[in-house]
C-alpha cells in the first residue's frame, strides 16, 4: 500500500459499512425497521443493535477499553439472539444513539492504538484469541459490510429501496419495467437450468 495509510483505509471502509447500514433505516416506520423479514427474524433495527454490540466487544473489551455501559442482551446468560432485535421498550432513537456512542468509543480506540497493538477476544478459541487492532479492523469492517448487505435485502423486501447510499445507489437502472423484465429473464433461466 505504497503512499497510503493502512489504518486510515481500514477505518474508512468500516465507516462506509456503518453509514450504509444506518441509511437502510431512513424514512421507514417503527414497524418496518423492526419487522422480521426472514424466517430467522432478520430486521433492520436488530442489525444495528447487533453491530453495536460487536463493536463494544471488539473495539472495547478486546483492548481493555470497556464501553461506558453494559447491557443485559450482551450477558453470557442472555436469551439467544437478544442482540438481533429491539424490544418494544428500546426506541429507534435509543438504539441509534447507542450506535453513535459506540462508534465514537470505537473510533477513539482506533485512534489511540497502532495496527500492531495487541488485544484478546475472550470468546474466541485460545489458539487464536490474541489479536492485533489490524485484525479487528478487518474483522469489524467485514462484519459490518456483511450486515449492511443483509440490510440491503431486508430494505428491498420492505419497500423496494435499493442501492449503496442515497447519493450513489450503484444500481444499473431505476426503471421498474427494466427490473421486471430482468427478473423474469432470471426466473426463466433458473427454470431452464433445472
Amino acid at each position: 500500500m505504497t503512499g497510503s495509510d493502512p489504518k486510515a483505509e481500514l477505518h474508512r471502509y468500516l465507516n462506509l459499512g456503518r453509514d450504509a447500514l444506518l441509511w437502510k433505516l431512513e424514512g421507514l416506520s417503527e414497524y418496518d425497521i423492526r419487522r422480521p423479514m426472514t424466517p430467522t427474524g432478520t430486521n433492520l433495527l436488530g442489525l444495528v443493535k447487533h453491530v453495536a454490540g460487536c463493536e463494544i466487544a471488539y473495539f472495547g473489551d478486546t483492548f481493555g477499553r470497556p464501553f461506558e455501559q453494559t447491557f443485559p442482551w450482551m450477558a453470557d446468560d442472555a436469551e439467544p439472539n437478544a442482540d438481533m432485535w429491539a424490544t418494544a421498550d428500546e426506541s429507534r432513537a435509543e438504539i441509534l444513539g447507542l450506535y453513535e456512542r459506540v462508534r465514537a468509543h470505537s473510533d477513539a480506540t482506533i485512534t489511540a492504538l497502532t495496527l500492531e497493538s495487541l488485544g484478546r477476544v475472550p470468546h474466541w478459541d485460545a489458539d487464536r484469541n490474541t489479536v492485533t487492532l489490524h485484525r479487528i479492523l478487518i474483522h469489524m469492517a467485514t462484519e459490518t459490510h456483511r450486515h449492511a448487505g443483509h440490510a440491503d435485502i431486508v430494505r428491498e423486501l420492505i419497500d423496494g429501496a435499493t442501492g449503496l447510499r442515497v447519493d450513489a445507489d450503484n444500481m444499473p437502472s431505476d426503471d421498474s419495467a427494466w427490473w421486471s423484465e430482468y427478473r423474469e429473464r432470471l426466473e426463466t433461466t433458473a427454470r431452464e437450468a433445472q
